[in-house]
């Protein structure tokens, strides 16, 4: 259990959040370091010892493992674990991974003034550099990466993670200031050939999907029960991103109102998701005593579906056998408990965000 001391300095862990849960909750085979729930974690207090740990995760390529979870308290077992598979090529841009552990260094070493760190951050901002696929954007697992791998990858923050990081380092924030100015500008290129990138990816005037083929920038199927869609959560992402741009030119302002129309008019009214008991079934990737199901109830807040089918914006759902099928109810149990279908992701993009980011000036 971790300690909170709001008296000292803290920097948020949610960057964290995504990797930490896989690592702790689910079932996998893992080769190093395996973990319980119960497995203790520092308070956000704990800067110098997260951070210690952030590098003790660093691959010597400059990037990092995926799912582990930055601020758990190590065994001395599992760190020689950690030191012995430095060299590995398992780096991966999964579930929020590397930009989160870049952006924090940086925070971390501006707050406590240690410089040290600074080559450790220059080898990592150098791995997401080298990994930028030619016409922007970013893979999912680099480098050598396989099958939906290497597509243009939006699904767990990956391209958008690494341009929100790499726009941070371009516009000189704050925990960036000290940065040579030959990497600012790497940033600035790729910042560019990023949002290019996703420009192209936009789908007829809606939004985006999980993955885009890396050649022809179109809507690609991922794992087999992630088909090939428009995709609210992904969508809702990018739209926050291209709203960090001041006087944004009539590309980026055309792509905002359009995926924001798109999210408007497929909101879903008058049913809500309800978790109910269930026999325990044992899944090679998670127990559950629970089934989800889909119920009508007028005054329910609007829902999002997961994945819509391309051209008739019908919420779609597929399980692992990749046939598409228009009712959460027709798909397996494994898959029904096992991802989210529904969600309220864009709620606050729609009250909020759109409407301020609309009172700001144009190019």
């Amino acid at each position: 259990m971790s300690l909170y001391h709001p008296q000292l300095p803290s920097l948020p862990l949610d960057g964290f959040r995504d990797s930490a849960s896989h690592w702790r909750k689910i079932k996998k085979d893992r080769v190093i370091l395996p973990t319980s729930p119960e497995q203790p974690s520092y308070s956000p207090t704990q800067i110098r010892e997260i951070a210690l740990n952030i590098l003790l995760f660093q691959r010597e390529s400059g990037g990092w493992p995926c799912d582990f979870d930055m601020a758990a308290i190590l065994t001395d077992a599992q760190k020689q674990a950690v030191v012995a598979t430095q060299k590995r090529t398992d780096t991966s841009f999964d579930n929020h991974n590397i930009h989160a552990q870049l952006d924090y260094l940086a925070r971390a070493a501006a707050l406590l003034k240690d410089n040290s760190w600074h080559e450790a951050i220059q080898r990592g901002l150098d791995f997401v550099f080298s990994a930028e696929l030619p016409v922007g954007g970013f893979p999912q697992f680099w480098p050598s990466p396989k099958g939906y791998a290497g597509h243009i990858t939006f699904n767990d923050g990956v391209t958008v993670g690494n341009l929100s990081l790499l726009k941070d380092v371009a516009d000189s924030q704050t925990h960036w200031a000290w940065l040579d100015t030959a990497r600012r500008d790497k940033a600035r290129k790729a910042v560019a050939r990023g949002v290019t990138c996703i420009l192209k990816c936009q789908i007829k005037q809606t939004g985006w999907c999980q993955q885009h083929d890396e050649k022809t920038f179109e809507a690609t199927t991922a794992r087999t029960f992630e088909l090939a869609s428009v995709c609210p959560q992904d969508t809702v992402e990018i739209l926050r991103f291209l709203m960090r741009f001041e006087k944004p030119g009539s590309g980026i302002a055309g792509a905002i109102t359009n995926g924001v129309t798109w999210l408007a008019r497929v909101k879903l009214s008058g049913i809500r998701v309800e978790k109910i008991k269930a026999p325990p079934e044992k899944f090679e990737f998670h127990d559950t005593d629970t089934d989800v199901i889909v119920v009508k109830d007028p005054i329910a807040p609007p829902l999002w579906a997961r994945h819509y089918e391309i051209g008739t914006n019908r919420p779609i759902f597929a399980g692992r056998d990749s046939v598409k099928r228009y009712t959460l109810a027709a798909i397996e149990r494994e898959r029904r408990t096992g991802t989210p279908w529904y969600g309220t992701w864009p709620a606050m993009l729609l009250k909020k965000d759109y409407p301020e980011w609309q009172k700001r000036p144009r190019a």
